[in-house]
Formats: C-alpha cells, sequence, structure tokens
C-alpha cells in the first residue's frame, strides 16, 4: 500500500474514534447518566412503530387502523419527549456524530483501489460488427420512445427489433435466431425480466450482452454502474465499450439476472391486479398470505443450513449490500463473487416484527452458497431450533446436498427434494420481477461468470463495497505509532 493511501487510513480511523467519542460526551453533558433513558426511549419507538407496521401489513379491519395509528404515534410521541425535555438537538447531534463515525469506520478498513475488488477487470473491446437489440415499448412508462432509442440505434448500426405490445412474442426465441442469421451482440431496451430471457440466450452462445435501462427499475443496470436517468447513453457500449463477465442464476433452469423471490412476494407479484394498483393489492392480500390460515409457507436447504415456516425466501444473483449501507442498500456487493445471496424471512409474531431491523433478529436467515433449494412447506409450523436461524453472515456454503452437480439446462439434481414428503405441485415465484410457477422442488444456483457483458467505457460506476465497521481495527489505525506506519498497517485486501 502506498504510503498517501495508509496516511488517509489512519486519518479516517482517528476521524472514526473521535467522532464516537465525540457522540458519547454530547449525550452525557446534556443528560449526565439518563442519557442511557434517552436511549431506551428511542430504541422503544423503534420497537413500536415495527409493531404498528407489523399490524397494518398483516392483519385487516380496526386492528389494522390500530397498527397504523400506533406506527404514527410512537415516534411522533418520541419525539414531542425529545423537544419537550430540551433533548432533540443534543439527540440529534450524537446521531449524526455516530453516523459519521461509522461512516469513517468503514472507508478507514475499506480494501485500496485494486487490493480486493472484482475478479474479472474490465477488458477494451472493437466495436460490435452486428449488434442486435430488441425494445419493449411499453417499459418504464414509455422510455423507448421518449429517449428514441429505436432510432438512435439505428444510427449506431444496430438490427432493432420492437416487441408488438398487443402480441405475445418469444423473446427468447427472436435472440436465438439473430445469434443464428449472425448477430456478434444481443442488446435489450426493456424490464429486468426481458433482460434475462436474452442474456441467456447470449450466454448459451457466448455473446455479448449489452443492458438498454429502459425499465421502470433497472436493478441490473444500476448493478452495472450505468445511467438510468439516460437510457440513451448505453448505446456507446456497441461502439466504445469494455467487457467483463458477470454470473448468473438459475431457479429450477430458468435464468435470473437480479433474484429469483419465492411465498409472500411471489403471490402478491401474481396477483392480477398488481401491475396497475400496487398498493392497493399489496394491502388486500398481505393479510391472508402473512397471517390467513392458509398462509403459505416455505423450507430450504443450502448444504448444512436448513430453515422452515418461512414467509419468503429472496436468492439473489450474487449477495445484496446489507440495509445499513448507506451508499445505495439496494446494490449488490459484486457480480462475480460465485455466490448466490438467500435471505429468509420469518415474522409469525408482533414479538418478531419488533425486531426485524436488529442485527440479530431471529425473523431473518440471511446466507451465501452455490446452490440451495426451495419447496412449499404448509402444514409445518416452525419447531424450535428448526425454524428461521438468525443472521450469522456464515459466508460461502458446500454445495446443497453434496451430490451430483446441478444438470446444465434444468438446474435439477437427481436428488434434488428437501426431504421426505418434499412438496408437489408449483411454487409460485417471482423471477426479476415476473410471476412464475416452478416445479418444486425449485434448486436455485449460480453459473459464475457466464455471460459476458459489455458497458460504455464512460459510465457513473457504483460506489465502493466497503465493509462492516471494524472497531477493533480502526482502533489499532487510529493509535498505531507513527514510527509502524511504513509497516503496512493499512486497509488489508
Amino acid at each position: 500500500m502506498r504510503r498517501a493511501e495508509r496516511l488517509t487510513a489512519f486519518s479516517w480511523a482517528r476521524v472514526a474514534v473521535i467522532a464516537l467519542l465525540g457522540s458519547l460526551l454530547v449525550l452525557l453533558v446534556a443528560a449526565g447518566l439518563r442519557s442511557l433513558l434517552w436511549v431506551l426511549v428511542a430504541m422503544a419507538a423503534v420497537a413500536l412503530a415495527g409493531v404498528g407496521l407489523w399490524w397494518t401489513l398483516a392483519h385487516p379491519g380496526p386492528l389494522r387502523a390500530a397498527g397504523a395509528l400506533l406506527a404514527a404515534a410512537a415516534p411522533v410521541t418520541a419525539l414531542a419527549l425529545f423537544v419537550g425535555h430540551g433533548m432533540l438537538v443534543p439527540a440529534c447531534l450524537a446521531l449524526g456524530l455516530w453516523l459519521l463515525a461509522l461512516t469513517a469506520a468503514r472507508i478507514a478498513t475499506t480494501p485500496a483501489a485494486g487490493s480486493g475488488g472484482h475478479g474479472r477487470e474490465p477488458v477494451a473491446v472493437p466495436p460490435a460488427n452486428r449488434p442486435w437489440v430488441v425494445m419493449n415499448p411499453r417499459s418504464g412508462g414509455g422510455k423507448v420512445a421518449r429517449f428514441g432509442l429505436a432510432e438512435k440505434a439505428r444510427a449506431a448500426g444496430a438490427q432493432v427489433v420492437l416487441l408488438d405490445p398487443a402480441h405475445h412474442q418469444d423473446v427468447a426465441e427472436l435472440a436465438r435466431r439473430a445469434v443464428a442469421d449472425g448477430a456478434d451482440l444481443l442488446a435489450v431496451a426493456g424490464g429486468d425480466g426481458t433482460q434475462a430471457l436474452v442474456a441467456e440466450v447470449a450466454a448459451r452462445h457466448d455473446v455479448p450482452f449489452v443492458v438498454i435501462p429502459a425499465g421502470t427499475r433497472n436493478h441490473f443496470a444500476l448493478d452495472l454502474g450505468l445511467d438510468r436517468d439516460d437510457p440513451a447513453a448505453a448505446l456507446e457500449a456497441f461502439s466504445d465499450a469494455v467487457e467483463f463477465r458477470v454470473d448468473l442464476g438459475f431457479a429450477a433452469g430458468r435464468v435470473f439476472v437480479n433474484n429469483a423471490s419465492f411465498g409472500t412476494y411471489a403471490a402478491v407479484v401474481g396477483e392480477p391486479g398488481y401491475r396497475d394498483a400496487k398498493v392497493q393489492t399489496v394491502l388486500r392480500a398481505l393479510p391472508a398470505l402473512l397471517t390467513g390460515p392458509d398462509a403459505p409457507r416455505l423450507r430450504m436447504r443450502a448444504g448444512h443450513r436448513r430453515a422452515r415456516g418461512l414467509q419468503a425466501v429472496l436468492v439473489s444473483n450474487n449477495p445484496y449490500r446489507r440495509l445499513g449501507d448507506p451508499a445505495r442498500p439496494g446494490l449488490r456487493e459484486s457480480l462475480d463473487s460465485g455466490r448466490l445471496g438467500v435471505l429468509g424471512v420469518c415474522v409469525d409474531s408482533s414479538a418478531r416484527a419488533a425486531r426485524l431491523l436488529t442485527r440479530r433478529s431471529p425473523a431473518l436467515t440471511r446466507l451465501t452458497t452455490h446452490e440451495v433449494v426451495v419447496d412449499t412447506d404448509n402444514g409445518a409450523a416452525p419447531r424450535a431450533g428448526d425454524g428461521a436461524a438468525p443472521d450469522t453472515d456464515t459466508g460461502t456454503t458446500p454445495r446443497a446436498g453434496g451430490g451430483a452437480a446441478p444438470d446444465a439446462d434444468t438446474g435439477t439434481t437427481p436428488d434434488a427434494g428437501i426431504g421426505a414428503g418434499g412438496g408437489a405441485g408449483g411454487v409460485p415465484a417471482g423471477i426479476d420481477g415476473e410471476s412464475v410457477v416452478l416445479p418444486a422442488p425449485v434448486v436455485c444456483r449460480i453459473s459464475p461468470g457466464a455471460l459476458r457483458v459489455r458497458v460504455p467505457r464512460h459510465r457513473p460506476g457504483t460506489p465502493p463495497n466497503r465493509p462492516r465497521a471494524d472497531w477493533r481495527r480502526v482502533l489499532r489505525l487510529a493509535f498505531t505509532p507513527r514510527r509502524r506506519r511504513a509497516g503496512g498497517l493499512g486497509p488489508r485486501a
């Protein structure tokens, strides 16, 4: 590590320590030992707001109204108490210093550039000779027409296929025909679901793939560092581009570029009115899905880890950053780690709802793995020691089952069942936001480096993936004697 980088790490570590001590000092000066009481008041307000939110989502009628009232009244009451006792300004100042300390600590322990980032660095490539792009005119509220994407793509030398909103078209088959006709690059201007269909064809034929962020949310484009506010800028990938490989996820043989969701969210997405009235549909459907007598439940298995009685399971193509990451928590840590991120949720009571935001919440099961099996679990409530495990960040787990590798086309294994009595029929799922029913049990796996992606050489990029605040390491950095700094105690790869 260069001397300048070491000095920057030391400086941020000292800022973190000073800010942390400052936040504690502000509370002690303002309220003495009673500051602990004010911390408890704030924690109680958050917990009660969580309970109120749970009642709002999980119950209809009067209990929903009471929950909405509690969710609003708890933080307002806490705020009034802080104002009435002159603690609002000290509390805000202490909170600001604590956030500064946390941010500085993470910056201090972030690996230096090039010392622990992506394993596959972008490589400059020549322009495509015969690019092909499919565009969905309805995606993103009409972004294709609004940004003139079809005209600009044709001007860049691409063959453009505009989907007809009035008729169903097999997008994957269109992409396969394009490759057969000599296309040397496939691109999509549409939502993430359409991106996944064409990405599978590109990966199978080892043809580079270009994402044009013309959908509504464009999560894949966000993780690639593209400019989602200017979809036309992605067309530069046809001529002035860099290329790198990313992983692809498979759920029962179907590709996903972002995630596959099972359980509550998948059921809501499958509701007929979801596209046109999302909020109303969610509020109407959730009570039956969360607390109804026939509420669907899931179980999953990944290596030695098992969980059952889950209301929702999210399997992502590479793990997502934590919700506490201020630099866009919706981003994934990388796109080439070769690991699935798995998040299981089981909130069956108000007490669990109140603890949902805590680091060790029993309502959450979080892990990373190469393969996970998801199945229905109706009629089997969580048992002590067999329910949703706390967030343990176990890292990579062995291949689920330890048996034969999954078939490359179907994504299934000979012994894919979760156990005796595995689910029959289908499992509702959301594949990159598209509602489908997959055969049970569903084997989800990852294919490392399966997709060649091209992006413009000049693009916004993504914020650095900063680790958790490691306070022991921060203290070592902050208090290392000057004469020892040359020894390389800076951020580790």
